[in-house]
């Protein structure tokens, strides 16, 4: 009996399912609601604080998982200028752990903003790093402690 009460809830199920495309725009606007007012603000705030902003667990110096590791690794090998750059800790606030996925829309921690825009997590960054996108986009973005440099001497010329 048990098994066909199993059984006849699979065969039911796909009849009675919303297609995929209904079902992730539920579960969008849900998660949406989750957010508070006050959380979303201060994660607007976070994103607009500098052009380059990492959500990560532990700080750039201390990164508490290798995800993170790899992250602040690549941003550094890129040469983004620590003025242009700032991380934020999740693991010291909950809200802002759980609140930053549904923000993004993106399940996992570390996660990049550039320019307020979400670009990616861990495997997004290491892909665009060795696709040769990221160091596009950094330098269209002016965020590369190179181009600081080089600005800095131009007005020392003028």
């Amino acid at each position: 009996m048990f098994a066909r009460t199993i059984l006849s809830r699979q065969l039911l199920r796909p009849a009675f399912a919303a297609p995929a495309a209904a079902r992730t725009s539920f579960l969008t606007s849900i998660q949406t609601r989750f957010l508070s007012d006050q959380t979303r603000q201060a994660i607007d705030k976070a994103v607009s604080s500098a052009p380059v902003v990492l959500f990560m667990k532990g700080t750039p110096e201390t990164p508490q998982c290798g995800f993170s590791r790899a992250s602040i690794q690549v941003l550094g090998m890129q040469g983004v200028d620590p003025a242009k750059f700032a991380a934020f800790n999740v693991l010291e606030d909950n809200e802002l752990r759980q609140g930053i996925k549904e923000y993004s829309d993106w399940p996992t921690i570390p996660q990049l903003y550039i320019d307020k825009e979400f670009v990616g997590g861990c495997d997004i960054i290491v892909s665009m790093h060795q696709s040769g996108e990221l160091a596009k986009l950094l330098e269209e973005k002016k965020v590369l402690a190179v181009e600081a440099e080089a600005a800095e001497e131009e007005a020392k010329k003028e």
